[in-house]
């Protein structure tokens, strides 16, 4: 039954209306605004008959107080009223009233007003109610055209529009670029249900690291990218990085694939590398390249190199600068030691020279191993690594070329050296190594192979 709030300060109107409805309707009388205030802060109803002239609070009065409790903003009101007059009248709606009926009542008007204004609010429901089913069907719609169906993330297009939208608004952040390395081998070896199973294990590890703001998204296949809002500073982007990398790897044994599957990770940072997403996209993307032929398994910083000689550019400087300039990079001492990317071009360089001489240049690559006995230790092989590296400078010539490939492995081009000085160098580099380190928990294995031009 529906229920009637009817508000009166006239005792004889309110048992008159209560009379003429009470059949059909649940009635709640009470004598002043007030009162149906108190009880609205607990109660709800149908439709609300409000009579215009009351003391100490009018019903145009108590009509803004109730429109102002939330719950009762779409409550129908129909004003009680002795004046028909036109100015009344047009208040009435003006207040925000659906009707108003005139005093006295004729029991056959007020049925039929209220009724009428019943059958309008229940149709003004329905309708809201399909048009919020719509609107929710049209969101999830659009929410699932910009998802990537396998993993939830979103899809490479709405990634696009959303963090260029961001960086629109001047929105600092970083841009990752993921590829998981060695994948096809799961999918080949294991099934695609597998690989599939990685893919949305490595979605929940994003959703793991980062925060509910930032835009994860599957680009396709096995590459994802993340632009993370408001991350500026390294050292936090490292960790994040890292995290992705761990976690990985540790789920991966706990499948037991054993397929030295892992992510690598190419970073750029906003808005030093770009400020529109498909600046920051490539660079990110030069990252992420830069890690894969570096040995996998990792993560890289963006860096821009043409902006760093465009500074150079500023000025023009003479072959006498230059020498002193470029003599400062060689701080003496023993091997010569370089990152990857630069041993990658004099690796290069000396194939060359070997194209128009006859020396002999032999490439010895060694590798931290973790014993048998002994569990995989991060930071016991970084320890290793480093005396490793330490023992190769100090063992070594300063013609001699060295690198870190990896976090397991070096790589040193001994110039002027056939197989056996290679055997005898590796020697003294392993001793002059196993002086320094004496934790016994890794060993260092060696091969060696000469250099073809």
């Amino acid at each position: 039954m529906k229920s009637i709030l009817i508000i009166d300060d006239n005792k004889v109107n309110l048992a008159t209306a209560r009379m003429v409805l009470r059949d059909e309707y649940k009635i709640i009388p009470v004598t002043s605004g007030v009162q149906a205030l108190i009880y609205l802060e607990k109660n709800d109803c149908d439709i609300i008959l409000l009579d215009i002239n009351m003391p100490e609070m009018d019903g145009f009065e108590t009509l803004k107080k109730i429109r102002a409790m939330q719950h009762c903003q779409n409550i129908p009101v129909i004003f009680l009223t002795a004046d028909s007059d036109a100015e009344t009248e047009t208040r009435c709606f003006h207040e925000g009233a659906i009707d108003f009926i005139v005093k006295p009542f004729v029991p056959e008007v007020m049925r039929s007003r209220i009724g009428r204004a019943l059958e309008l609010e229940e149709l003004r429901r329905s309708l809201a109610d399909r048009l919020e089913q719509k609107t929710r069907e049209a969101s999830d719609m659009k929410s699932k055209s910009c998802q990537d169906a396998l993993t939830g993330l979103w899809n490479r297009i709405y990634t696009e529009e959303a963090v260029n939208e961001l960086l629109a608004q001047g929105v600092p952040g970083v841009l990752l670029m993921m590829d998981m390395d060695n994948f096809k081998i799961i999918n080949d070896s294991f099934g695609h249900i597998a690989g599939d199973r990685i893919l949305r294990m490595f979605a929940d590890t994003l959703r793991d690291v980062f925060n509910e703001g930032d835009i994860l998204c599957r680009i396709g296949g096995d590459e994802f990218m993340v632009f993370a809002r408001d991350i500026t500073a390294r050292e936090e982007i490292c960790n994040r990085a890292a995290n992705i990398i761990s976690d990985l790897t540790h789920k991966l044994e706990q499948c037991d694939f054993r397929t030295n599957t892992s992510v690598s990770i190419g970073i750029a940072k906003s808005p030093e590398n770009g400020t529109e997403f498909l600046k920051l996209y490539n660079s990110a993307d030069k990252a992420l390249y830069y890690v894969k032929q570096n040995g996998k398994k990792s993560y890289h910083f963006f860096s821009d190199k043409l902006q760093t000689e465009n500074k150079r550019g500023e000025k023009n400087v003479d072959l006498g600068y230059l020498k002193d300039l470029m003599n400062r990079t060689d701080n003496g001492g023993g091997v010569y030691s370089l990152d990857f990317e630069s041993f990658h071009h004099v690796y290069n360089f000396i194939r060359r020279f070997l194209e128009r001489s006859q020396r002999d240049v032999q490439t010895l690559l060694f590798t931290v191993v973790e014993n048998d006995s002994q569990e995989p230790d991060v930071t016991e092989t970084e320890l290793a690594l480093e005396l490793l590296e330490k023992a190769i400078y100090t063992s070594l010539r300063r013609s001699d070329v060295s690198t870190r490939y990896s976090s397991k492995q070096m790589i040193v081009i001994l110039m002027d050296a056939n197989g056996e000085n290679g055997d005898m160098v590796a020697g003294r580099i392993l001793e002059c190594f196993y002086q320094l380190y004496t934790n016994g928990k890794v060993k260092i294995e060696y091969g060696i192979a000469r250099m073809d031009s």
